[in-house]
């Protein structure tokens, strides 16, 4: 019988404890310490445990940087071009990528669809299914009519017959679904727990970078949205991709956390469809999809950058008067301390009173942009409802408002006005500091502002400085 021994790691960082603590020392997290059976072994019985083919070196001999050839990184594009685009035009021979995402949100298609693809590209691909047999992924593969006839099927979660179908097939690609059904053979615990992820994780990683195989496991993440296992299956991988939802579930995102071989803040976006993930390739025309022609109060329209995506978003603003003593403020696709030191601005230098309404702010379409030169367009939002005076829907609002009213460039400037030309926007408010050395588009009528003031009196007039209707009766 093999000795054991408890331990409680951490299942967020895998911190180890012989004995159980509230709170984690190492990533100061409270109750996150479980307890497990390690086994213990020799440490000769542990190198040499028989029929064991975990024994993948990836080590190198000792060089100084000059002597290194530089070697260009050759990208094996995927073929579905907005994972291609995130990915900084493709894979990487030896990368390990994890895509982790809520159950039900298409991992496991997205990796279908990009099995076939790859294998349409002349890749040989290897599928290994630890959640489902090798019958119901084919019929899925069926029913979303993609060509996944080069793609080779293996339904297996002992770690040591995976890496046995690699060296019996040789595949270019290994698809891993999921890495919390693969289990290590020669180690205590259920398949998912915290050594069990971890070390498996590992083994993969080496056997990558040693036979030059891209690895691509897909992960699944807790209710709080945090991926399932210790934080340190995110340090072992290259790549880090995370699928969300947004528009009520009928869009996917997909976001980079960590890339070593590309861009890390960039975005894909994909439609679910009855034939699978659909790539949402003009993010722009999506989210403005229900624009009308005619002007509202309330509505600002601004371009947000996604990595160096330039995307088209609308704010929606309402502010009502309110008969509770405390007014609600609520932002949805917003942080709310940004909204609410914006509204304070608004009411220091526009004598906006505020204290009796509730403001409710949103972006529609569900996006949620953290580009801080949306601030204007949601400034003006919330001005233009409070007046009942609405803006031109022909025009853009970019730029970052200081606590001191004043606007500061955006960066990417260029870009974003070149979208909104695109998208036959005529008119665009911007910081007057911006117009200096700016290429204009020659469809685009571009206006600058010092501040936020003079942005309201621009678009609504001399009668925005005050507010009679708000003062106290």
């Amino acid at each position: 019988m093999p000795k054991l021994k408890s331990i409680h790691r951490c299942q967020q960082c895998g911190f180890s404890s012989p004995k159980w603590m509230g709170q984690c020392p190492g990533c100061q997290a409270w109750n996150t310490l479980v307890e497990e059976a390690v086994e213990v072994r020799p440490l000769q019985s542990a190198k040499g445990a028989a029929g064991s083919r975990l024994l993948t070196d990836f080590s190198s001999p000792v060089k100084r940087i000059s002597e290194i050839d530089e070697a260009g990184e050759k990208r094996l594009p995927v073929g579905l071009g907005e994972l291609d685009r995130l990915l900084g035009g493709g894979l990487v021979r030896g990368q390990v990528g994890l895509l982790a995402g809520p159950p039900g949100i298409g991992k496991s298609t997205l990796m279908l669809q990009a099995a076939a693809a790859l294998a349409g590209g002349g890749l040989k691909v290897l599928y290994v299914s630890g959640e489902e047999s090798l019958s119901q992924v084919s019929s899925r593969a069926r029913r979303l009519k993609v060509a996944a006839d080069n793609v080779l099927l293996v339904s297996e979660t002992d770690l040591n017959r995976v890496l046995a179908a690699m060296d019996e097939t040789k595949p270019d690609v290994l698809v891993l679904d999921s890495i919390q059904t693969i289990y290590h053979p020669d180690l205590v615990g259920s398949p998912g727990s915290v050594g069990q992820v971890r070390e498996c994780a590992a083994e993969l990683l080496r056997a990558a970078k040693s036979r030059g195989v891209i690895v691509l496991m897909l992960g699944h993440v807790t209710k709080e949205g945090s991926l399932a296992g210790p934080r340190v299956l995110e340090h072992i991988v290259d790549t880090v991709l995370a699928f969300d939802t947004e528009e009520q579930g009928l869009l996917r995102v997909l976001r980079v956390q960590k890339n070593r071989f590309g861009p890390s803040d960039e975005i894909a976006l994909f439609e679910m469809a009855e034939s699978g993930l659909r790539e949402v390739t003009d993010a722009s025309a999506y989210f403005l999809s229900e624009r009308t022609a005619s002007a509202l109060p309330g509505r600002a329209v601004s371009v947000a950058m996604e990595g160096t995506r330039p995307v088209l978003v609308e704010v929606q603003a309402l502010v009502v008067y309110t008969k509770y003593p405390l007014p609600r403020r609520m932002a949805s696709g917003l942080d709310l301390n940004r909204t609410l030191v914006l509204l304070a601005a608004l009411e220091k230098h526009l004598h906006l009173r505020l204290e009796n309404r509730d403001v409710f702010v949103s972006l529609a379409g569900g996006l949620r942009p953290k580009d801080p030169a949306v601030d204007l367009a949601v400034c003006m939002a919330v001005v233009s409802s409070a007046r009942e005076a609405p803006l031109p829907s022909d025009k853009v609002y970019l730029g970052e408002v200081g606590l001191l009213g004043n606007l500061h460039r955006a960066p990417f400037l260029a870009q974003r006005l070149k979208e909104a030309a695109k998208m036959g926007f005529s008119q665009a408010l911007v910081p007057q500091a911006a117009l200096k050395d700016l290429k204009l588009p020659k469809e685009l009528r571009v206006e600058g502002v010092a501040d936020i003031a003079a942005a309201v009196r621009r678009e609504m007039g001399a009668a925005a400085k005050e507010d009679p209707e708000s003062e106290e009766k």
